[in-house]
């Protein structure tokens, strides 16, 4: 396996992504059995767990993708671009939210906001990564996540630094 010089090290392994997700898709099916739910890809950086999730998803649903983000290189911005109205017709709908990480929870925060305006009959938010010591959103938490990880800063399978990385198939620690 070729890594990258700017990787420090592997934190997970494709195998270990591929057990988490499958059993996060086994739950998900349970959970939404029988209720067609809408799936919501929040772009560009869930784009790789997201396809991998609803693939192990055995229940009819429907799929959605909508920009956020925050991040430019290895920092957060502190501003939060995502376009209201971009959202989908979500009243009465089942949602779940598919995110890559939370760290801040300021983007995510946000978005549950906007989605939660349009009536949607249940919200539910999942992610890859959760980093709670980086949180500055008061009690925010995702309902599902399937790692959660120190305060570093990590790349691959569909994380970025600089829109670089996003192909490798594991998560792993970024060299500043």
């Amino acid at each position: 396996m070729c890594i990258p010089e700017k990787i420090e090290k592997i934190l997970l392994t494709e195998d270990q992504l591929k057990e988490k997700v499958t059993l996060l898709g086994d739950e998900l099916t349970k959970e939404y059995s029988g209720k067609n739910p809408l799936f919501v890809c929040v772009l560009n950086g869930a784009v790789v767990f997201f396809s991998d999730l609803i693939r192990t998803v055995k229940c009819p649903l429907e799929i959605e993708f909508f920009r956020a983000s925050s991040y430019i290189g290895t920092n957060s911005s502190g501003d939060v671009n995502a376009d209201e109205s971009d959202i989908p017709d979500i009243e009465g709908r089942d949602v779940v939210i598919v995110e890559d990480i939370i760290d801040t929870a300021r983007t995510l925060s946000k978005v549950k906001e906007m989605f939660l305006r349009h009536g949607p009959r249940s919200l539910r938010i999942v992610c890859l990564l959760d980093k709670p010591s980086r949180r500055e959103v008061e009690n925010f938490t995702a309902d599902n996540s399937c790692f959660e990880i120190e305060d570093l800063f990590v790349v691959g399978y569909g994380l970025d630094c600089d829109q670089q990385f996003r192909n490798l198939p594991y998560i792993g620690v970024y060299k500043a």
